[in-house]
């Protein structure tokens, strides 16, 4: 049995330990690894472009079966490889390449099923040394798309859905598309209500930003979507695209996301036509876009909008 004075004596020493660590300065770990770099097709120049703020082509590859517009028609890996192939000869910059549908409605897809959808498409088209996006809102398949290739992780909740998503962001240096969001697709227009929408939408773009700074997340990897038609009903999709300005001013690029969508029926078409016959308004609103300092524009069909982004750098470059 341990007599009194040398468990006192312990005791005493435990306690002056105690003390000095009290005293001495805190120490921070600090993580001395280089953050990844942050992809070119995010920070630098857009392919083919001389000038590094041209407004970037984003082709949409949805190997879904239940897509609004195209759902069913590159399912196969076959053909979800052959569309890319077009996308980027029609103009795109890079490929956004989606295995989960968000249209209005649609419910989930188990994360299994979305991976088996994305992944070989993902790695076929990095080897190709086509510049990807991976459209999703599940860390664990963004993590392997950037494994093999992908250089843009484009989440409609901006890592709201999966709170493991900002770690593999901020781990990877990958860009981070975060779009305004309210809820997933089968009640989102639940939340559509907004007393000034502009407003609204910009506040919580910022905030879910400044969120994602706080977990990591660097500013420069960041691309925000104000998130056309989600959320927001077919006026309010307006008055987005006409306060372009409010969501420009919070200094980080913008993808603008309108291609073929509900709010365009019956603009520059006949009212009720397939979504298809959008693809000269979704062409405008690239136009628009562009001249506005846009990131980025959101397309099914690049040919039409490279074709007006082809005309406005020739029109500018012959001012300068």
């Amino acid at each position: 049995m341990t007599d009194l004075p040398t468990r006192r004596s312990r005791r005493l020493a435990e306690v002056s330990r105690a003390r000095e660590a009290a005293a001495a300065p805190a120490t921070v770990a600090i993580d001395l690894r280089a953050p990844a770099p942050v992809p070119e097709i995010v920070t630098g120049r857009r392919r083919g472009r001389s000038t590094p703020e041209g407004t970037r082509v984003m082709g949409i590859l949805n190997v879904t079966p239940d897509s609004f517009s195209d759902g069913g028609l590159h399912l196969a890996v076959d053909a979800a490889l052959e569309h890319a192939r077009h996308l980027v000869a029609a103009g795109a910059d890079l490929v956004d390449v989606g295995g989960e549908s968000t249209r209005p409605g649609a419910e989930r897809v188990p994360v299994d099923v979305e991976q088996q959808r994305v992944l070989p498409v993902v790695q076929q088209l990095a080897s190709e040394g086509i510049a990807v996006s991976v459209d999703t809102m599940n860390a664990s398949t963004a993590e392997r798309a950037v494994e093999l290739g992908a250089v843009i992780v484009n989440d409609v909740s901006g890592g709201l859905v999966d709170p493991d998503m900002s770690r593999v962001v901020a781990e990877t240096g990958v860009g981070f598309v975060v779009m305004h969001w309210r809820g997933h697709s089968d009640r989102m227009y639940r939340n559509a209500e907004y007393t000034h929408a502009v407003e609204e939408v910009r506040r919580e773009v910022e905030l879910r930003v400044a969120e994602l700074i706080v977990l990591g997340v660097r500013q420069e990897q960041v691309v925000i979507d104000p998130g056309l038609g989600f959320a927001k009903r077919g006026q309010q999709n307006w008055e987005i695209l006409a306060g372009y300005e409010r969501f420009a001013s919070i200094g980080l690029p913008v993808l603008v996301a309108a291609s073929r969508k509900r709010f365009l029926d019956g603009v520059g078409s006949t009212a009720g036509a397939p979504p298809v016959e959008r693809d000269l308004a979704t062409a405008a609103i690239s136009l628009l876009a562009a001249e506005r300092g846009a990131w980025g524009v959101r397309v099914h069909d690049p040919a039409p909008t490279r074709a007006v982004l082809d005309v406005w750098d020739a029109w500018r470059a012959a001012r300068s």
